[in-house]
């Protein structure tokens, strides 16, 4: 029991591998999507409140976020519409992420992930955005998502830089 969590996170880490496998927006690709998300939940939620949680644990579980996030991605980026726009934004942000990681190497020595409130409503509002594609405007969506992740970042950075961590 003493690492179910762990075990959860890295079972996210193998489905978010089997998510590139699909048709995008296929039945299979929902099952694992939905899979990956659910289980995004549990982990934390378990390793809450079994007072299981650890150092390796949240840094595996943000390993896992952040695989599910890009095979998210590489699989439904090519199937939808982006403007160029949202590409710059898109970019903007992950420069800004990057920083952050940079900036709480240098200031700490470690690596610094943070799981900001901010970044929980990021990672949901990224994880609801396939299920409404085909239900609101993929250009709301778009607009959504990458001025809640712009937040997000910006704040994580800014307890990064007062030590908030």
């Amino acid at each position: 029991m003493k690492n179910i969590a762990n075990y959860i996170s890295i079972s996210r880490i193998i489905m978010s591998i089997a998510l590139l496998i699909p048709k995008t927006f296929s039945i299979t690709f929902y099952i694992i999507y939905i899979y990956c998300g659910l289980s995004d939940i549990l982990d934390g939620f378990l390793a809450r409140k079994y007072k299981i949680t650890s150092e390796f644990g949240a840094k595996i579980d943000s390993i896992a976020d952040m695989i599910f996030v890009f095979g998210s991605i590489l699989k439904i980026i090519p199937v939808i519409e982006i403007p160029i726009a949202i590409y710059i934004w898109i970019t903007i942000i992950i420069l800004i992420k990057v920083f952050n990681i940079i900036l709480g190497y240098i200031q700490y020595k470690k690596l610094t992930l943070l799981h900001t409130i901010a970044n929980k409503i990021t990672g949901f509002v990224l994880f609801i955005i396939p299920l409404m594609i085909g239900f609101i405007d993929i250009k709301i969506l778009e607009s959504l998502i990458c001025g809640v992740a712009t937040f997000s970042a910006i704040q994580e950075g800014y307890y990064i830089k007062i030590g908030k961590i």
